[in-house]
């Protein structure tokens, strides 16, 4: 799933220190103000141009910087006025992605057949297209931060591969799911966060940095943990072929974001001339892949009624609800709370149904993720709507003891200690 934020935001800097705002983080003269950033709410996400990970929900944001190339020389001026406009459309229509994908979605329900020249192969081209977007704007640096402020990526990753699956496997028994559909709803809990959290993020206030770097972390981590969860879940519920789940989302998911980082590096100029003009491609090509998918088990879905439709709801919310009040509960702020219960809420359900499609030996398998399309959008989005008219409290006072807590990761220092025990041992 991809889409692209509000294009009217300017972009300041942000250290890693503002990834997250533990909780207790209060204003204070003695802080730097790249860390109070992420501990004061403000309307506009933090994020650093040049190092930042981005995926098309961000794009806008880099796009109100951008001077596209130009090959013939038309008034300055007109080309601004024509510019701007363009900004503003996009950024309206982007705004309004919920209301695309309940659009698609009925249009799919109604006339199934308009989207069968979509096929297997033209999906698979689309979800690796979103892919190579996010990998456009990668750096290897950005992997570096994670490493050094790795906490709340963790925390948010277990939420993604452990809670997630067992919530889905709990949901699917309790409302007595056949075995086709509970393995479908448990491979919807095992698949990596969805790109749309960037963008729901983005509306609540939360810190679209640390989402991104979320589902950066969750997409790459979905190589190994989707197909281990599902054989290990699912192997005796219905047929599962965990090695094609594994090359399927190298292909899709690894492949892409590779060549999109060596692209970026290589080939920067190139990278920032396209950014203005990939929010609306990400627009159409996520409907589109939307559609698609609630077409090609429209005839399931509506003979499933209620008794499927409610118990994906159910997932996507109660995912949201546990993943704000866990990371309250170990001590992180409202800010990064918010960020990490919309990353868990919303899954890349188009890419699960396409595992679906691929390596699942029953039909009925896929139609949890078709489901699953319309809740995690409408469930995130609407979360994303309630917390940006709830106001953060602003910081007042600097809880100091949260840096002993949550030191920055030192390899050496790991490493000289962990030798240490081993000599105490001997």
């Amino acid at each position: 799933m991809g889409f692209v934020p509000s294009m009217n935001v300017r972009m300041t800097p942000t250290s890693t220190t503002s990834l997250y705002m533990p909780k207790g983080a209060q204003k204070s003269p003695r802080i730097p103000a790249s860390t109070l950033s992420i501990l004061t709410p403000s309307t506009t996400p933090s994020t650093t141009p040049s190092t930042t990970p981005s995926t098309l929900f961000m794009f806008a944001e880099a796009a109100a910087s951008i001077t596209p190339p130009s090959t013939s020389s038309p008034a300055p001026s007109e080309q601004s006025d024509f510019f701007k406009a363009y900004l503003r459309t996009a950024s309206t229509v982007t705004n309004l992605f919920p209301i695309w994908t309940v659009l698609s979605t009925i249009w799919a329900l109604k006339r199934p057949a308009d989207f069968a020249w979509f096929t297997t192969e033209y999906f698979t081209a689309g979800l690796a297209a979103l892919m190579l977007s996010m990998g456009i704007t990668l750096a290897p640096a950005d992997f570096v931060r994670v490493g050094k402020r790795p906490n709340a990526v963790v925390i948010q990753f277990l939420l993604c591969y452990a809670m997630m699956p067992l919530l889905a496997l709990a949901l699917g028994i309790f409302f007595r799911l056949d075995p086709a559909l509970l393995a479908g709803m448990v491979l919807v809990g095992s698949i990596n966060g969805g790109q749309a959290s960037n963008l729901c993020t983005y509306i609540a206030k939360g810190n679209v940095a640390l989402s991104v770097l979320m589902t950066t972390a969750t997409t790459l981590g979905a190589i190994f943990m989707t197909p281990i969860l599902c054989k290990s879940i699912l192997g005796t519920v219905v047929p599962v072929d965990a090695a094609g789940i594994a090359i399927s989302t190298i292909q899709v998911v690894l492949a892409p974001i590779a060549i999109g980082m060596t692209t970026n590096k290589f080939f920067p100029k190139f990278v920032k001339a396209i950014l203005p003009f990939a929010p609306l491609v990400g627009i159409f090509s996520t409907c589109l892949l939307v559609a698609s998918a609630v077409a090609q088990v429209s005839e399931p879905i509506l003979n499933a009624g209620l008794k499927l439709q409610f118990p994906v709801l159910l997932l996507h919310l109660l995912g949201g609800i546990i993943g704000y009040i866990l990371p309250q509960w170990v001590g992180f702020g409202e800010v990064a709370s918010r960020t990490m219960a919309i990353e868990t809420s919303m899954k890349s359900s188009a890419f699960g149904f396409l595992l679906a499609k691929l390596h699942f030996g029953q039909y009925a398998a896929r139609v949890p993720s078709a489901v699953s399309v319309v809740w995690m959008a409408l469930t995130g989005s609407i979360l994303a709507v309630i917390w940006r008219y709830i106001p953060v409290p602003p910081p007042e006072k600097f809880d100091r003891t949260l840096v002993e807590k949550y030191p920055p990761f030192n390899l050496k220092r790991f490493l000289s200690r962990f030798k240490q025990g081993e000599d105490d041992e001997i």
